[in-house]
């Protein structure tokens, strides 16, 4: 079953439990893949789809870390909510030896040797991590690996 099918599926059922939370999660999930369909002029995959829920989980996360700064509790505690939603979605995150494994072998393919050679490698670890690992931080370790 595709992504895809599955969120529609998914929103049938939150309509049938009267999960208004959910619903409007994936209603918005929906609408943001629908928006880069036309974007991108392209039909959605997969790996279209997890980009766009990662993207939206992010947002949330830095949402959510905003409002508890502002002390604005019950908006965090909604975004949060909006976050399990959505990551019900998204593939397994990756273990952190997972992460170091992929990290090694990219830079041993690549064969790269210096902080010049970095775009290779994450090209290479781009597709494999998409929304089972932060990019940001798997950049943050290929960065030390490579100048170790």
């Amino acid at each position: 079953m595709s992504l895809l099918s599955q969120l529609k599926d998914e929103m049938k059922n939150a309509m049938r439990a009267k999960d208004k939370i959910r619903l409007g999660v994936i209603r918005m999930a929906l609408s943001a893949i629908k928006q880069a369909e036309i974007d991108h002029n392209t039909e959605a995959t997969d790996d279209n789809i997890v980009a766009v829920l990662t993207k939206m989980v992010k947002q949330r996360k830095e949402s959510i870390k905003m409002f508890t700064e502002g002390g604005r509790d019950e908006l965090a505690a909604h975004e949060a909510a909006e976050v399990v939603a959505l990551e019900h979605f998204l593939p397994q995150p990756l273990s952190a030896d997972e992460i170091e494994l992929l990290i090694a072998t990219a830079i041993t393919d690549t064969g790269a040797a210096s902080m010049a050679d970095m775009g290779k490698v994450m090209a290479v670890l781009k597709p494999l991590m998409q929304g089972k690992a932060d990019l940001g931080m798997v950049s943050g370790q290929v960065r030390a690996t490579l100048n170790s």
